[in-house]
């Protein structure tokens, strides 16, 4: 296996600019410099609000909750893990176990953040905080879809073929499914 070397110096920022494309998202233009001198600049989206959360959550340590929920932006439904913002004052511990009553109608005993998961790195700044949840007990909570979600226990060891299926195409979902089992397997010494 080979060794991964450390990243290199970050690039030197010698101007930032708000730009305004008359849209939703607020763009960020950085004049960079590169640690070999090149000079290049690079747009972001800004960061808004507080971050999201992703859960996982396991009612045993075979079986994660997942909710089928209608997408939007490819209009059609999709399978996937409950989500959503963290809302003013709550930190992601408390988002995570508020979306978990709003969106499969369980709360948490225990709940562990895991990791940050970004999409698009190299555009957004945008961060997802997944959740691991554990000890789970009925508790329900108004959320803002505009239907029931409907809730699937889904075994862990079949995530081969939930990864297969074209209504479970989220990025984040599919990463933090990947990363959950791997803890699971690791606590169990497998």
């Amino acid at each position: 296996m080979s060794e991964i070397k450390p990243p290199p110096k970050l690039p030197t920022i010698h101007a930032l600019h708000e730009l305004d494309y008359g849209g939703r998202f607020q763009v960020e233009q950085l004049d960079l410099e590169f640690s070999n001198g090149a000079r290049r600049r690079f747009e972001r989206t800004k960061p808004r609000g507080r971050g999201a959360v992703i859960v996982a959550a396991l009612p045993d340590p075979q079986t994660i909750l997942l909710v089928r929920e209608y997408g939007a932006g490819l209009h059609r439904y999709e399978i996937g893990l409950p989500k959503g913002r963290i809302d003013p004052g709550e930190n992601a511990i408390e988002a995570a176990n508020r979306e978990l009553k709003e969106e499969a109608g369980f709360g948490a005993q225990r709940l562990e953040v895991l990791r940050e998961l970004s999409l698009a790195p190299t555009y957004f700044s945008h961060s997802t905080t997944l959740v691991l949840a554990e000890d789970l007990y009925p508790e329900s909570l108004p959320g803002d879809e505009p239907e029931p979600l409907e809730v699937i226990p889904w075994p862990l060891d079949r995530l081969h073929e939930l990864m297969l299926r074209e209504d479970c195409s989220e990025g984040r979902s599919l990463a933090a499914l990947f990363i959950v089992r791997e803890l699971i397997r690791l606590r169990s010494g497998a």
